[in-house]
């Protein structure tokens, strides 16, 4: 589904990532961990052709990023509020993504009311500004907003930040469930290692923007990350 080939970003002559080879499969719950700074957001912004790839590509079923617009449709992500439009109310927002995925009002409510508990009365017929919303509250909507006109690619920068106890646990529901379709990939960054184990079938962990770890999720994973990450 996913290739990375001889993929690096540098910055003012520092090396932020460099990730000579990584495939992800069709389907797959990928999760990405690491220390701040290791490379995780910027992977993902090289994925998402937010920036350019100093050298390399990323192929997403079969569109080279960088070169085509085609990986667009079936392709969505959150990475944090700057993806919002702050001047919108959760509705509005949620129906102008779903123009954009060609879905009508109907298939977005249909949507938006399986997610009733997330939501948790905080976000739908309230009446509020997308800005003027909590950071947990903005991060509800973007990630369901993820999920209009079934995309087969999902890609989420550190989504359990800013979530309360109770709504982690109904997002790893949500995640999960999203895992179980074979036609979805879905792509986690988290600086939690046990919320990211949780959820995803295989882990690779970064350091200084190269992979270090590249293990598929069992019993011993978890405490093969902590110990990792404790030297």
């Amino acid at each position: 589904m996913i290739q990375v080939n001889q993929l690096s970003k540098i910055y003012n002559a520092v090396t932020v990532l460099k990730i000579d080879h990584l495939e992800i499969k069709k389907g797959e719950s990928f999760g990405l961990v690491g220390n701040n700074g290791a490379g995780k957001t910027t992977f993902f912004s090289l994925l998402l052709d937010l920036i350019q790839p100093s050298t390399g590509t990323i192929i997403n079923n079969q569109v080279e990023v960088s070169s085509s617009e085609k990986w667009k449709p079936f392709t969505a992500s959150f990475l944090d509020e700057s993806f919002l439009i702050g001047y919108l109310t959760a509705e509005e927002y949620f129906y102008f993504i779903g123009d954009l995925r060609g879905q009508n009002k109907a298939d977005v409510d249909s949507l938006l009311g399986k997610h009733t508990e997330f939501f948790n009365g905080e976000i739908l017929n309230n009446k509020k500004y997308l800005r003027d919303l909590s950071k947990g509250n903005m991060k509800k909507v973007g990630i369901i907003a993820t999920l209009i006109g079934n995309p087969e690619v999902v890609i989420l920068d550190e989504p359990f930040a800013n979530l309360d106890p109770t709504t982690v646990n109904r997002l790893k529901k949500i995640i999960k469930e999203l895992a179980e379709n074979p036609a979805v990939t879905v792509l986690v960054s988290s600086h939690d290692l046990q919320h990211t184990v949780d959820v995803c079938s295989r882990i690779v962990a970064l350091n200084k923007g190269e992979i270090v770890k590249d293990i598929q999720t069992s019993e011993e994973t978890l405490k093969e990350l902590e110990a990792f990450f404790a030297v």
